[in-house]
């Protein structure tokens, strides 16, 4: 999945409009306008999408965090400059304050089974020997599994 696809998920997931959207990046520190959301949220045989850095996504994702949590008290984390599906995972993890338990049932809506020890894994530094890397498949099947949850199928 690129970041594209999975802001615009999201969006449609939580039934987010525009204004929250705004609200959402200003929550991370970030000004954004309803014209760079909109090139954003375009699909990709569009011509005026604007393709979404790992920084933007991670500034979202922050955001998103700061919205569902409230924000923490003290200097707010700054954004990762580069993303991978472990570190979206774990962001989106914490916004919706879930447990591996969650994250299992989640995929369960998906028909994606899981072990609670390869989830954890999943939440692992990369050095340590259990650590699994988060593939393509396992994130777009979260996603989707978020939908079907918060909107219904």
């Amino acid at each position: 999945m690129n970041n594209n696809d999975i802001i615009r998920r999201l969006r449609y997931t939580f039934d987010f409009d525009d204004d929250t959207m705004i609200k959402i990046f200003g929550l991370a520190d970030y000004e954004t306008n309803r014209e760079e959301i909109s090139a954003w949220l375009k699909k990709e045989d569009d011509p005026d999408q604007k393709k979404l850095h790992d920084l933007k996504l991670a500034t979202f994702l922050n955001g998103l965090i700061n919205l569902k949590r409230g924000k923490r008290e003290g200097e707010q984390p700054k954004p990762e400059k580069r993303l991978n599906n472990n570190l979206i995972m774990r962001k989106l993890k914490i916004a919706l304050s879930l447990k591996d338990e969650d994250i299992i049932e989640i995929l369960d809506i998906q028909d994606f089974r899981i072990s609670k020890h390869e989830v954890s894994a999943l939440f692992r530094k990369p050095s340590q020997r259990q650590f699994r890397e988060c593939k393509d498949q396992f994130l777009r099947n979260f996603i989707y599994g978020l939908q079907k949850k918060y909107r219904g199928s």
